[in-house]
């Protein structure tokens, strides 16, 4: 069983993964950054959609949203917030390695490192080739990683985060000569103590950008934030942008 799949993982660390800020921050990019750019009726896909975080602003605007996520704890968490917002979402539960809808998004997005889950590298274009396959012609995808660069700027630090009436800490451990990362969290609350270790590929913009192409995808754009910003050493995330011809 990959990590991923762990449904305790996300049940038990639900409120470290999406903060109340998450959605607040998902709300300001979506209404401001012209990578979320929809027209009413266009028809946006999340994979690893999580709680909804994107498709309840998205559907704001008037996109009609999907969620993709094989987490049925998340896809559950997923149809609480849409029914208390009152929006329409459709929710999937499957595994982006296989879901592919031909010819039906306008936009496709897959936020907060939800890219690179997978040990074969493989799998991961399997995802950039179901996602380009189910784009209409002139689609885009929105990919939004930690970008390599930007990771090596401050890995090896040990971090402590206050949540939920306890504390957090996480250490990064860099792998396999820099193309995989562990992330291990330690959540203590009084005396319950919870551990977890998370699991993803590190990818560079040119790395990443070389896999959109591999994948079919031109016009292929990388971005230092949701703002359009050019990756460079001021860079806060790596977003990747592409479009299916």
């Amino acid at each position: 069983m990959g990590w991923y799949e762990d449904e305790d993982l996300w049940t038990g660390f639900a409120e470290v993964m999406f903060p109340p800020r998450r959605a607040a921050e998902a709300e300001r990019v979506v209404a401001t950054s012209p990578l979320f750019e929809v027209a009413p009726g266009d028809r946006v896909l999340d994979l690893a959609c999580g709680p909804a975080t994107h498709l309840v602003p998205l559907a704001r605007r008037g996109a009609a949203v999907t969620g993709v996520d094989l987490s049925e704890a998340m896809l559950a968490r997923a149809r609480e917030v849409c029914e208390r917002a009152e929006l329409d979402a459709r929710l999937v539960r499957a595994d982006m390695r296989a879901h592919v809808e031909p010819d039906t998004y306008h936009l496709v997005i897959n936020m907060y490192t939800s890219f690179g889950y997978f040990t074969d590298p493989g799998e991961n274009l399997a995802v950039l080739r179901n996602a380009h396959a189910s784009l209409v012609p002139g689609g885009r995808l929105l990919v939004d990683v930690l970008g390599k660069e930007v990771f090596a700027g401050w890995v090896g630090r040990p971090q402590a985060v206050d949540v939920a009436g306890g504390t957090v800490f996480m250490r990064d451990t860099v792998l396999d000569d820099w193309t995989r990362v562990r992330s291990d969290w330690t959540w203590v609350r009084g005396d319950d103590v919870r551990r977890t270790s998370l699991h993803s590929t590190l990818y560079s913009a040119a790395e990443l950008r070389a896999l959109f192409e591999a994948a079919g995808f031109t016009g292929v754009e990388c971005f230092g934030d949701f703002d359009c910003s050019p990756y460079d050493n001021h860079a806060r995330r790596l977003i990747v942008r592409g479009t299916r011809a």
